[in-house]
Formats: structure tokens, sequence, C-alpha cells
């Protein structure tokens, strides 16, 4: 069939939307025609040549929320007319790391995805006979898109699209940092680090994990405003003494949970040192730059601190991430301030200039 989509040809330039060939979905493969698509920084990251990486031409997108079309033979768990979530993270619920609590980093397709092609090696978009890999086993900036029926949530269709995509990366990244990944208690005392998506995304998780105290620190007034809204008790804008002002609203100790949702290993660094001694728990959920590193004095973990990664929130997406969405259905989280613009397919270099501006959380494709 044939389709529209947002083709990156050459790092570091404009994506073009063009007409391109979407081939029929193979075994344990699932057609999808999307609806809504989120314009994320890793979209961003990948175009303009910045991730090692990265490979072109490629359709990119990965934050996308659809309708069944057709499923391709072996496939169970999905039908046409299921609403889905895309999940760059998949689920496989076989390998190791499916089987084990302690990981969502599913080992089943990893090595064909990060070549940008599905399972079997070979990718469904192409062009004049042209391959054009897929985007994080995603590439949701076009009308349909082809995955493997491991990476798609099925999710209530009672979920509006525009907020359902914000579930593929972002929000479940933040969420889930702070209810898997640090499994925040309830009654203790947070921080966190940075106010877009994954960051906002936290501090609703540490609100729903019951923290009495949540700490935001950003530059950004206007986001810190939203961080409030989301359930943060407390407000610091960025820079040089925020460390100073959390261990000032902790009693001296530190938060006993720090997040990290900037990508900046100077705050990374921050929310180490924020964190309290004896216990604090430093999670990082930002990607740092290539070749960057984070430099930590020793002693602040001899006495007690730890830090830990966490990769989409630690969610695993097929079971999660229906869950997370029946939360927000249920009232527990308020998206409406999430969705800053909406955009059509053809704006999609638009989106990228929002976001460079810092102009609002997330711009949405709207895409029917």
């Amino acid at each position: 069939m044939k389709m529209r989509a947002a083709v990156l040809e050459e790092f570091g330039e404009p994506l073009e939307v063009q007409e391109v060939e979407l081939a029929e979905p193979r075994a344990g493969e699932v057609l999808v025609r999307l609806h809504a698509c989120g314009v994320c920084h890793t979209d961003l990251y990948t175009a303009s040549g910045a991730d090692p990486s990265g490979y072109a031409p490629t359709v990119l997108g990965h934050e996308g929320a659809g309708v069944v079309e057709a499923v391709g033979p072996d496939v169970g768990s999905l039908a046409p007319g299921d609403h889905v979530v895309t999940l760059f993270s998949p689920q496989c619920r076989e390998c190791i790391h499916c089987r084990d609590e302690r990981t969502n980093l599913c080992l089943a397709i990893r090595e064909e995805q990060n070549k940008g092609h599905l399972p079997d090696g070979t990718t469904r978009i192409s062009r004049a006979g042209e391959e054009i890999r897929s985007f994080m086993g995603c590439s949701t900036f076009a009308e349909y898109t082809v995955m493997p029926e491991i990476a798609l949530a099925k999710v209530s269709p009672d979920a509006p699209f525009e907020h359902a995509c914000l579930f593929a990366c972002g929000l479940s990244t933040g969420l889930g940092a702070a209810i898997n990944t640090a499994a925040v208690r309830p009654g203790s005392s947070c921080a966190v680090f940075g106010a877009g998506m994954v960051g906002l995304g936290a501090v609703a998780g540490c609100r729903l994990q019951g923290a009495e105290r949540i700490i935001c620190v950003d530059l950004s007034p206007q986001r810190l405003e939203l961080a409030r809204g989301q359930g943060a008790t407390d407000l610091i804008e960025g820079g040089e003494g925020a460390v100073e002002r959390i261990l000032e609203l902790t009693g001296g100790f530190g938060a006993d949970y720090t997040f990290e949702a900037t990508g900046n290993v100077a705050v990374m660094r921050e929310a180490v040192e924020a964190a309290r001694m004896g216990w604090g728990l430093c999670t990082v959920a930002g990607v740092a730059g290539r070749g960057e590193t984070l430099d930590v004095v020793p002693r602040l973990l001899i006495t007690g601190r730890r830090i830990a990664g966490s990769s989409f929130g630690g969610v695993k997406g097929r079971d999660q991430v229906p869950v997370l969405v029946d939360r927000y259905l249920a009232g527990e989280i308020d998206l409406d301030p999430f969705v800053s613009h909406r955009i059509g397919l053809d704006e999609v270099n638009r989106g990228f200039e929002l976001m460079e501006a810092q102009d609002g959380i997330r711009s949405v494709i709207e895409l029917v």
C-alpha cells in the first residue's frame, strides 16, 4: 500500500514528507493505522546526527497510538479494531529478561531493532525499490506502520489518541521511574530535576506512590507551574544553589529519592548530591550526549547513596502500559496540560522547532 510519511534523508536536514510503500505484515506482525504521534526529543536527537547509532533514510517517530487494521500469521493477542500504543521497548514475555521482574529490557528483537529492521532482518517501508529503515522498530511519523505484535500494547478504546500516544515513551518513562525503578515509598521526600515530559511524569508518579514532599527543579517558571499541577509541593528554579535549597527543605539530609530527567550530566551530579545520605536513591532517566561521563565523588556513595538507571521507566510495555492508561482514565493523571500543540504531518519540522524553543511540553501530530 502507499502512504505518506516523514522521511529523514540526511542528518541535520529537515524531514521530507513524501509518499512511500508499506508492505503487508508478515508472521508475528501487525498493521496499525496511526491516529496520533508525539514529537519526542529522541526523534530530534537522531535527526540532528548526534546519535552515534542513527541511520538514514528512515521514517522517524516512536510515540504513536492507533488502531489495528490487519494482522499477519501467528498473531494471537491482537485483532483488527484494537486500540494500541506503540512500544520502542517490546515485551516478548518469553526471554530471560521478560521473565524476570527486575528489568523490562526485552532481548527478543533487540539486535535487529537496533539496525532499523523488523525481527526477520528486513523492513516493510520502501520507495522505488529502496529500503527505508524502521526507527526504533516503530516509524510512527506516518499514516500507517507495521510492527511486531510484541511491540504493541492493547489499551482501552476510551483513551483519546492524543493522550494515549504519550504513554509510548516520555510519560511512561517518568511514571515508571518513580513507580517501578525507585519504587517510591509513601510519606517519603522526592526531588525531580527537569520538568519536561519525563520529569512531569516522575512528579505524577511520586504523587501516585504517596510521597509527602515532592520538590521539582527547572529553569522555566512555566514548567514549574505545570509540575505543581502534577503534585509538586515545592518549586525551585534551577541553577546555582539548587542542591543547597533541597537540603534545606529536607532537614539537611537530602531527599529520599531524586530523579534526573534532563540528560545533562552536570544536573545528574546535582541529583546524586541532593539524595539523602544513608539510603538516598538517585534515578537517572535522562539520556546524556555522546561520550559524556558522570563525575561523582565516591564518598557520596560510600555514605549510602545509590544511583540507578531507568529505561522506559522499567515498564513492561504490553502488561503495564494498559494499566497506566487505565489510571489516567480513572482521573489519577491529568494529561491535558501536556499536549501543547496539535499539528499535521506536514508540520513535523515545526514540532522540532517548538521543542528546541522549549515551547510547551509535547507537540502531537494528528494523523486522522
